[in-house]
Formats: structure tokens, C-alpha cells, sequence
């Protein structure tokens, strides 16, 4: 079937186009709202404008496309997008699900309540990005941007963010609980009321970032660079700042219970008045 084929045959009333060869076609512009697209191969093809809005991409090869497209609603489980345009794309309630993103290109891309769990995100570019109420759990982000992204309120339980760059990113009320996030670029990021605990950040880089009111209990931190940062009310109990560098830092109110600071730096740094 060619783009002609099934956009005449769409436009009869037709939905159902499971398993469509259109590697490297122009679909740019088209609507395709609710069809059945599952298994398709779609490598390469333009599909900038086009209007995907509850369409079933499950387990379509989508890689190296042009998806500069609204896709609110739409299921994407398990599809390829490895190295797709998505700039600017609309993923609003969409389903990721252990779908591949790698070197995916999502800035500026609204995934607003998207269900990303178990996706793969290694090296993508979600540089201001909504991803607020976003679900992430177990998802593998390695290395992604998410440069002045918002992921307020977002789900990242068990997420890998190993080299991720998350510089100015808004985490305000969200959950990282069991995350893995060594050396994370995180300077000046927003992590105010947000749950940390038990997770691994160790030599990251969060100069001035939020932390008010955070929880990071059981969290190694160790060899942070936590400079000038804001961890007013932070509960840190049981966690691992040992050679942290907290110069100038603000933990007024924190909770620095059971911590280890073996060897942290703390010149010019606000303490709790108890400790």
C-alpha cells in the first residue's frame, strides 16, 4: 500500500493498516487519527504536522522518522524511535512503554501525565520539555538532557540518570526514590519537596541547586558537589555526604541524623542549630 492508497482508503472510513511497509514516505500534514498502525515500519518516513491523536504506533519501527507530530493519546509501546525528530511533538497522555528513544531528538516536546516506565531514553534530547506527572519508573535515561525540562511531580522510582544532564531542571514534588544518578550534571536544578530517598548521586554536580524540603534519606551523595546549594529542611537521615562539597551551603532545619560527613567540606556552610 502506498501514502495515496491508504489515505484514500482512511478518508472512506477505514481504520485498521496494521503492518504498513512505508519506509521513507512522506506522510507530512496527514491525519490518521485513531487508526490501527501496529507493526508498521515507518523508518525514515516524514511525518511532520500529521495528526496521530489516538493512534495505535504499537510496535511500529519509527526510527529515524519525522514525528514532529501530535500524538496525543497515542500508544506507542515498545515502538523503535531510535534517532527520531520529535521536536515540539505533543506525547500528551501518550503510552512509552518500553518503547526505545535512544538519541531521540524531544526538545521542547510535551509529555504531559505520559507513561514512559521501562523506556529507554540513552543520550535523548528532552532540553525544555514538559514532563510534569510524567511516569518514568525504571526507565533508562544514561546520558539524556534534560536541560530546563519540567518534570514536576514526574515518577522516576528506580529510574537510571547515570551522566545525565538535568542543569536547571524543574523535579519540584517529584518522586526519585531508588534512582540511580551517578554523575549527574545538575547545577542549578529544582528538587524542592521532592523524594530522593534511597537513591545514588554520588559525584554529581548540583551547585546551586533546590533542595527545600527534600527527602533523602538513605541517599549517598558522596562526592557531591552540593556548593551553594539550598537544603533548607532537607531530611537527610542515614545518608552519605562523605567528601561532599557543601561550601556556602544553606541546611538550616536539616536533618542531618546518623549522617556521614567524613572529610565534607562545610566552610561557610548554614547549619541546623542542633547540630
Amino acid at each position: 500500500m502506498d501514502t495515496g492508497e491508504l489515505i484514500e482508503r482512511y478518508t472512506a472510513g477505514e481504520r485498521n493498516f496494521a503492518n504498513l511497509q512505508l519506509k521513507g514516505a512522506f506522510l507530512g500534514g496527514v491525519c490518521l487519527d485513531g487508526a490501527n498502525l501496529r507493526g508498521s515500519d515507518f523508518t525514515g518516513t516524514n511525518l511532520t504536522g500529521a495528526s496521530l491523536i489516538r493512534a495505535n504506533l504499537r510496535e511500529a519501527n519509527l526510527s529515524h522518522a519525522n514525528l514532529e507530530a501530535d500524538l496525543t493519546q497515542a500508544n506507542l509501546i515498545t515502538a523503535n524511535l531510535t534517532k527520531a525528530i520529535m521536536t515540539n511533538a505533543i506525547l500528551v497522555d501518550a503510552s512509552l512503554r518500553a518503547a526505545d528513544l535512544s538519541n531521540v531528538n524531544l526538545i521542547a516536546a510535551n509529555l504531559t501525565n505520559a507513561i514512559l516506565n521501562e523506556s529507554i531514553l540513552k543520550q535523548a534530547n528532552l532540553t525544555k520539555a514538559n514532563l510534569s506527572h510524567a511516569s518514568l519508573p525504571r526507565a533508562n535515561s544514561t546520558q539524556a538532557i534534560f536541560t530546563d525540562a519540567n518534570l514536576q511531580n514526574a515518577n522516576l522510582t528506580n529510574a537510571i540518570l547515570i551522566e545525565a544532564h538535568v542543569d536547571g531542571a524543574n523535579f519540584s514534588q517529584a518522586i526519585l526514590q531508588g534512582v540511580n544518578g551517578i554523575k549527574v550534571s545538575g547545577i542549578k536544578a529544582n528538587f524542592s519537596l521532592a523524594n530522593l530517598n534511597g537513591s545514588n548521586f554520588s559525584q554529581s554536580n548540583f551547585h546551586c541547586a533546590n533542595f527545600k524540603s527534600a527527602s533523602m534519606t538513605w541517599t549517598s551523595l558522596k562526592s557531591c558537589d552540593l556548593s551553594e546549594s539550598i537544603l533548607y529542611g532537607v531530611k537527610f537521615c542515614w545518608s552519605n555526604l562523605s567528601s561532599a562539597n557543601l561550601k556556602n551551603a544553606i541546611l538550616s532545619h536539616a536533618n542531618l541524623d546518623d549522617v556521614n560527613l567524613l572529610h565534607a567540606n562545610l566552610q561557610g556552610a548554614v547549619l541546623p542549630v542542633d547540630n
